[in-house]
């Protein structure tokens, strides 16, 4: 688990041009395909969720993506706990799985 802030240090884009990743209109479609693998990307979505950052591509949501998503779920206080939840319920159930 990473604290507030350190999960930065090992983003996938942390060496990109971050004018690649505050795009307009279809552009951030191929700006987020950076964020697809990222180790951190729960992180960076619920970053952007919990601050309702309105710019850029975060997480590999768009702007358009993140305002939907919010007006969708307006009872959520806490993105990083709840996606981080979800998180750990998907490695228990893929864990459950294999086993």
């Amino acid at each position: 688990m990473f604290e507030q802030g350190d999960w930065r240090v090992n983003a996938a884009c942390r060496d990109q041009n971050p004018d690649q990743l505050f795009v307009r209109g279809a552009e951030q479609r191929k700006a987020r395909m950076v964020c697809f693998g990222c180790p951190v990307r729960t992180e960076c979505l619920s970053e952007a969720l919990d601050n309702k950052i309105e710019f850029g591509v975060w997480g590999g949501m768009t702007e358009r993506e993140r305002r939907a998503l919010l007006r969708r779920r307006p009872d959520v206080r806490n993105w990083r706990e709840l996606l981080e939840a979800a998180r750990q319920d998907y490695a228990d159930f893929t864990e459950y799985q294999v086993s």
